[in-house]
């Protein structure tokens, strides 16, 4: 499963995506399917390592997918779920440090 990366990201990119992980929920179900790899898991598997299930699952599942942060294909009678926003995640918080730092003395903040 490949996804494009963002390559310049914007503010209302970044606000949107910021927005999409502001939920407990939400970045558990992204960091199981990190954790889980390009192959990614069942909806069901899912939802039994998160403890999010059913409606709950989905209505979070549509948010990051719509965030271009994971995505579901059909797979025989299964739905797989798999994070596909590696770059994106890595874009996000270059963004963050970037942004962050930019009027700053300090040379690297991402270390003080």
């Amino acid at each position: 499963m490949k996804h494009t990366a963002i390559t310049d990201l914007s503010l209302e990119v970044a606000a949107s995506t910021f927005a999409a992980l502001g939920s407990e929920q939400r970045l558990s179900v992204l960091r199981t399917l990190v954790r889980a790899g390009d192959d990614g898991l069942s909806i069901g598997e899912l939802g039994q390592r998160t403890g999010v299930t059913g409606s709950t699952l989905t209505h979070h599942m549509k948010i990051l997918a719509q965030a271009g942060l994971v995505i579901q294909e059909k797979q025989g009678r299964s739905i797989i779920c798999a994070a596909v926003a590696y770059d994106e995640v890595r874009a996000l918080s270059e963004f963050l440090l970037n942004e962050c730092c930019a009027d700053s003395d300090i040379e690297d903040c991402s270390h003080g």
